[in-house]
């Protein structure tokens, strides 16, 4: 991208880094929690899904402090990781993509979660009357029917990473090549004198970025729901 110059493209590689580790860890938690809310009945059902969508209603700001106070050096979770596996979160790229998970977390579950009740549960019963045990129809039947709300999940919280600011910035800081992100790059260029340029380029980029994220999301959802459709037709 012209006109962009190493500390800017530094920062956009950096972003796309937090955004995509950020998605890949909150996979799989997010796929558990949308099977224990579409498929199962248990005690406190309704809190674990208030908790689930916390992030969506609180300000990041406080997020950021929560994630400070457990996984900080001297937190609970975060000085218990860093003395048996030296995994540090605060102040590092991988805190800002910890934060970035957080913040995306319900929007991925959410999709994830309505498509899973769109899945039609006599294909799955079929499947095991055929001979098929649980771990087979997941694979050959649940998530290939889901998988236009997996894919709508893994973008919108990859658009979201790619946006966040303030759980970033109140956890993990603003050190430039460490944790700066778009956003937070746009915040500092427009606190310096003779940085509206640069904030307003790097603003574009991010429309740009997450443009193309939204339309991929658009793309693969439409084939993965003709791809479902044809197995359901085929059936």
């Amino acid at each position: 991208m012209p006109g962009l110059t190493a500390e800017e493209w530094e920062v956009l590689r950096l972003s796309l880094r937090v955004a995509l580790w950020s998605v890949a860890g909150s996979l799989p938690p997010a796929l558990l929690a949308a099977w224990l809310l579409a498929r199962t009945r248990f005690p406190g059902k309704s809190l674990f899904d208030a908790i689930v969508h916390l992030p969506l209603v609180l300000p990041p700001v406080a997020i950021g402090y929560f994630l400070l106070v457990l996984f900080g050096r001297r937190g609970p979770i975060g000085a218990f990781l860093e003395q048996q596996a030296g995994i540090v979160f605060s102040f590092r790229w991988t805190g800002a993509a910890l934060a970035c998970a957080v913040m995306g977390f319900p929007l991925m579950v959410r999709a994830m979660r309505l498509a899973l009740e769109a899945v039609d549960e006599r294909l799955e019963a079929a499947a095991r009357t055929l001979g098929a045990g649980r771990w087979r129809v997941l694979a050959t039947v649940t998530v290939p029917l889901m998988l236009p709300g997996i894919i709508t999940g893994m973008l919108l919280s990859f658009a979201r990473s790619l946006g966040e600011f303030g759980a970033t910035i109140t956890f993990v800081s603003n050190i430039p090549g460490e944790t700066r992100t778009l956003p937070l790059a746009i915040y500092t260029y427009t606190q310096v004198p003779g940085g509206d340029a640069r904030a307003l380029q790097l603003s574009l980029v991010a429309v740009a970025v997450s443009l193309v994220a939204l339309l991929a999301s658009e793309v693969l959802t439409r084939r993965a729901t003709e791809a479902a459709r044809g197995r359901d037709a085929a059936n």
